[in-house]
């Protein structure tokens, strides 16, 4: 169904407000979910639904520690993943001025923190490369097994372009954990190959793949690695939980973010230029037979979020818009 882009806005706002979130707070989760439900991605809206993003009754008040010139770690205290890792990437970016590069590691937060490629492009917007990468509560079975091990663990690169950074924003497993929650509430089934019941059969059914496993994204030892890759540097690496394991059963997992100033290596000019080059060699290789064009990373997605604003409607499934509503009636004040 279309409903106009402000009035998602306000219903997502509402929504945030009925969790017990206070108006900062509001506002930066607010930015991380619109900028993913403007790209068609399944990080969106579907986040305030079905269980919802609940205020920690134990958040406390995020603490920053500096290691070294270039390290930090982000103490979560339970916050709103988006909150906490927004914190991060401004950290990273100070960091990344003061000395050319910087490594934030963020943890102890106490939900999923959205669309990473919003984070990564925060970094870029302020001329550095930016890298993110997040662990996950254990849903993904490694080849060969039908068991969950890996979170979904996606990663995010994106790099300063000519008009606009080219952003890569990729979970590594089939399909996001929220996709199949957002399939889960549209009543869809879900796409051959993504997942396995409990049982160790594959699946469509969006309930048994949440009792069971998904695939990682190629079903090979290649994702397979990358996963187990991203695991270890988002957990272990920074004292954040992992397998399910950590100092709070609440704790969500760890992010890593990293900023690069191309100002220490090539230069930010160059580094566009080349960028742009190499984004328009893609974009100009011949498509094959059934593929209309051929697209830079991202690309898709900053003209699905173009072409929204242009417009001013989403297309929202109906079951996730009456959701939302009953969600942000909750809110205080709401009638």
């Amino acid at each position: 169904m279309r409903v106009e882009l402000e009035e998602v806005r306000d219903m997502s706002r509402r929504a945030i407000m009925s969790y017990g979130y206070d108006p900062q707070e509001r506002e930066i989760i607010l930015a991380v979910l619109m900028y993913a439900q403007m790209r068609g991605n399944n990080q969106g809206v579907v986040k305030l639904v079905n269980p919802g993003i609940p205020r920690h009754a134990r958040q406390g008040r995020l603490q920053v520690a500096r290691h070294g010139l270039v390290c930090a770690t982000v103490d979560g205290q339970l916050n709103h993943a988006m909150v906490a890792v927004s914190r991060g990437a401004e950290e990273v970016i100070s960091l990344a001025r003061k000395g050319g590069a910087g490594v934030v590691a963020v943890k102890n937060i106490a939900t999923s923190s959205g669309a990473i490629g919003y984070y990564s492009r925060k970094i870029t917007d302020s001329g550095f490369v930016g890298i993110v990468m997040a662990g996950a509560t254990p849903v993904v079975a490694p080849e060969g097994s039908y068991q969950a091990v890996f979170g979904t663990n996606p990663l995010s690169i994106a790099v300063p372009g000519d008009e606009s950074p080219v952003v890569l924003d990729m979970a590594t497993a089939a399909m996001a954990f929220f996709g199949v929650i957002e399939a889960k509430t549209a009543g869809q089934i879900l796409p051959e190959g993504v997942a396995f019941s409990r049982s160790g059969e594959g699946t469509r059914d969006p309930d048994e793949a949440l009792t069971g496993a998904l695939r990682t994204f190629d079903s090979s030892r290649k994702g397979s690695g990358m996963s187990f890759m991203i695991q270890a540097l988002t957990g272990p690496l920074i004292g954040a939980a992992y397998l399910g394991l950590g100092n709070s059963p609440d704790n969500w997992a760890g992010h890593l973010l990293l900023a690069i100033d191309p100002e220490m290596f090539a230069g930010l000019s160059e580094l566009r230029s080349g960028v742009a080059t190499i984004a328009d060699s893609v974009r100009a290789a011949t498509p094959l037979p059934d593929v209309a064009r051929v697209y830079a990373p991202g690309e898709r997605g900053d003209q699905t979020a173009a072409q929204v604003q242009e417009q001013g409607w989403l297309d929202l499934e109906q079951n996730l818009w009456e959701g939302l509503i009953a969600v942000a009636s909750r809110a205080p004040g709401s009638s």
